[in-house]
């Protein structure tokens, strides 16, 4: 059974269709990159994944459960995690705090106490690599360690689904690898389905991704394993255009 199921989502705002008749399966586990140029309906389609926008036709089945009409406070506990293009942490909080946060509001429905949270967060503070960093906080981080802020955060939700958005923009090319290699062990650790937004870091997808989902203009056009969708005309063209223009 897929984890997630999205059947023919589409989100209009006005007369534009941002999203168009989507179709997806993503199973357990399953390491996913979305790829488009500017204005494909990458983040519309995040937002509808996690509850921040309703699609305006289509249904969304999560783990055997429809979810199209459920906000995103209950679509956490269910084991949907998610990262933001701008990280917003807790300027005030520590990193350790910011991330016990994801622990106390996470898959675990507000169950686990603040110690318990307290020892997850060390967890995943330890394996993202910020240890050195824990008890500083949150607002004196630099941009990237923000992002890595924000990734321990929704790792320590314990989440089924991970979506992340541009989450490896700005890194030097030996972080990245070093995330991609981190979330790979945990996916395949865990069986964490991650999907991951981006735009222009192919070294990212290539090095993560199993499969590679290409929106242009609001519409899936390739959905295919990353080497051969990558190769594929139609991408080309969307990135580089076609010869005769």
């Amino acid at each position: 059974m897929s984890l997630l199921k999205l059947k023919n989502v589409t989100k209009r705002f006005g007369g534009l269709v941002a999203v168009d008749h989507v179709n997806m399966e993503i199973s357990s586990g399953q390491l996913i990159g979305i790829v488009g140029p500017n204005g494909s309906g990458k983040t519309t389609l995040f937002n509808i994944i996690n509850g921040v926008y309703f699609p305006d036709e289509g249904s969304i089945i999560f783990d055997g459960k429809d979810i199209t009409a459920l906000p995103p406070y209950k679509r956490a506990p269910l084991g949907i995690g998610r990262t933001f293009q701008i990280p917003r942490p807790f300027a005030s909080a520590t990193v350790k705090e910011n991330v016990a946060i994801g622990a106390m509001f996470g898959a675990s429905g507000g169950k686990n106490t603040v110690s318990q949270s307290m020892g997850i967060a060390d967890q995943i503070i330890d394996r993202i690599g910020l240890q050195e960093h824990k008890d500083k906080p949150a607002g004196l981080l630099t941009p990237v360690e923000k992002k890595l802020t924000e990734i321990a955060r929704a790792l320590a939700m314990k989440p089924k689904l991970l979506l992340m958005d541009e989450a490896m923009a700005g890194m030097h090319p030996n972080d990245i690898d070093k995330m991609v290699a981190h979330l790979k062990q945990i996916a395949k650790e865990e069986e964490i389905a991650v999907v991951s937004m981006v735009e222009h870091i192919m070294r990212a997808v290539i090095g993560m991704a199993e499969k590679v989902i290409v929106l242009h203009q609001g519409a899936k056009i390739v959905d295919a394993p990353t080497n051969e969708a990558l190769a594929d005309p139609k991408v080309v063209e969307v990135y580089l255009g076609s010869g005769k223009e």
